[in-house]
């Protein structure tokens, strides 16, 4: 069954919002457009195109809905206006609002086309490239006859995503460009400093570039879009100068190839949703472990859970980071990763060893954020598939203590930070069982608050490194006379029995207690 739901995710927000869509709704047959000859059946998706008035959209909505159709589709404004939307509610149809840039007859072709794919899911992977790719290459064939030189498809990250015949009369960055699926970063450079990519995210129709000085050869570019949105272009290796009706004609392939970007991308952003919902259930403990395993690509060996939190200097969520820290870990940062986001932070699971170490290199050489804000992480133990919810809160718990800086440096595993968690778990311990508030150390405090003494830091330091005045003092940043002045009115102030290991066990805890807890 083909539902409206499943529609609309495949061709992708770009195009299509569902305004209302109800719990059962009949399985979409056919693309319908609204004009007077044509008959409405069961499960059709219904145009609105030549409707521009509300009651007329009020009425489309009604007999849509008396036929059993699917779905009406309208333009912004009338699928927002409140009578429109009662009278879908109350005939229980669909309302989808198409974006306003979008073109019905591409909408018209991409529809069939995503309906095809649905009913029928031959759109296997072929090379790597996701449902459609193999439509992709004969498109680049397609395309390339066109303009008559070899052609690739790039996405806005200037990946390789098709390439046409004919490579081998290219020139040596183009090769590298394929071998790589990307533009070389040095070739990048000098396309760059071309302005290329500027002129791409104006709009330009058409964009040619000379050949340069060490062996480039001349280059067509066209930018490709759907509704505003820049989603990748073409580029053709030409011999020189293409003439007005070529460099039209390659142009003019634009749009068509928009609309499979449109279908792989809706394709992939619904298994990634299937994946991150899947993967939250597995943090949760709330999925079987051989499900987890089989849908998400996970190997039987040990994992990590990783949280990975980014924000601001000024404490907001830096939300630009923290989106393409998930799309660089989704696209394979460390070994088969696979990651999510849950309450405002990111998780990833990753393989013990080097898919571990490879992410936790890769997290330690990032910047910070644009507004001074540092990025945090913290790993989880190594577990089993079936023990990652464990993994999870292990990291969270270690992610608390970089928060709490506790813990030097801005990347942490639990099981190196076993001292602090100790510390941190039994202050925590402590500070609800109140022991700070017994015995002597409610006068020191309150000393220290009237007279900035320092006498409780100064008392934790000589307790922390019992025999060596100069390491204490070091840690206060005073001189080793200073702290051994400060001991002598401190016990002045208080008399403690410090030669008793029973006291400074005693104190030593209650001090933990209001440092760590």
């Amino acid at each position: 069954m083909v539902s409206v739901r499943s529609v609309v995710d495949r061709v992708g927000p770009t195009l299509l919002y569902a305004v209302g869509v109800p719990e059962e709704s009949p399985a979409v047959g056919d693309v319908v457009i609204a004009e007077p000859g044509n008959t409405l059946a069961a499960g059709d998706l219904v145009l609105g195109v030549a409707i521009t008035e509300t009651a007329d959209a009020a009425e489309l909505v009604k007999l849509s809905a008396s036929k059993g159709a699917a779905a009406v589709l309208l333009k912004p404004p009338l699928a927002a206006k409140p009578s429109v939307k009662r009278a879908a509610k109350a005939a229980d149809i669909a309302l989808i609002e198409v974006r306003s840039a979008a073109s019905w007859a591409q909408l018209v072709w991409l529809l069939r086309t995503v309906l095809d794919a649905l009913a029928d899911e031959s759109d296997a992977l072929e090379d790597g490239g996701g449902p459609g790719s193999g439509d992709l290459f004969r498109l680049a064939d397609a395309v390339a006859s066109v303009v008559d030189a070899p052609v690739t498809i790039e996405d806005t990250n200037s990946r390789v995503l098709a390439y046409s015949a004919r490579q081998d009369l290219t020139d040596s960055a183009r090769v590298s460009t394929i071998m790589g699926r990307r533009i070389p970063d040095d070739v990048l450079a000098r396309f760059r400093s071309r302005g290329v990519f500027r002129e791409l995210s104006r709009g330009r129709q058409t964009i040619f570039v000379p050949a340069q000085r060490d062996g480039t050869l001349p280059r067509l570019i066209v930018p490709i879009r759907m509704g505003g949105e820049l989603l990748g272009s073409m580029w053709a290796v030409v011999a020189g100068p293409v003439s007005d009706e070529r460099a039209a004609a390659f142009a003019d392939a634009a749009p068509v190839v928009a609309l499979h970007l449109l279908r792989r991308r809706a394709h992939t952003d619904s298994q990634r949703r299937v994946s991150a919902e899947l993967l939250r259930a597995v943090l949760e403990g709330k999925a079987s472990p051989r499900k987890a395993i089989a849908e998400l690509d996970l190997s039987e060996e040990p994992h990590r859970v990783v949280v990975i939190e980014v924000s601001g200097g000024d404490g907001r969520d830096d939300e630009g980071l923290r989106l393409a820290l998930l799309e660089r870990i989704s696209q394979g940062v460390g070994r088969r990763p696979v990651a999510t986001e849950l309450g405002g932070v990111l998780y990833a699971v990753v393989p013990d060893g080097d898919g571990w170490g490879e992410l936790r290199a890769a997290l330690e050489a990032l910047p910070s954020s644009r507004r001074g804000g540092t990025p945090r992480a913290a790993a989880g133990s190594a577990c089993e598939i079936g023990d990652l919810a464990t993994s999870r809160a292990q990291a969270d718990e270690a992610l608390g203590l970089l928060r709490a800086k506790l813990v030097p440096g801005r990347v942490v595993a639990f099981d190196e930070a076993w001292t602090a968690l100790s510390l941190h778990r039994g202050a925590t311990a402590a500070s609800t069982a109140k022991v700070a508030e017994l015995g002597p150390l409610g006068l020191l405090r309150a000393h220290d608050e009237a007279h900035d003494s320092g006498y409780v830091d100064t008392l934790y330091q000589w307790l922390r490194y019992p025999g060596d005045p100069r390491a204490a003092a070091k840690e206060l940043r005073i001189h080793p006379n200073t702290l051994r002045y400060r001991m002598r009115r401190l016990l002045d102030l208080v008399p403690l029995d410090l030669d008793d290991p029973d006291v400074r066990l005693a104190l030593l805890t209650q001090l933990v207690s209001l440092r760590w807890s």
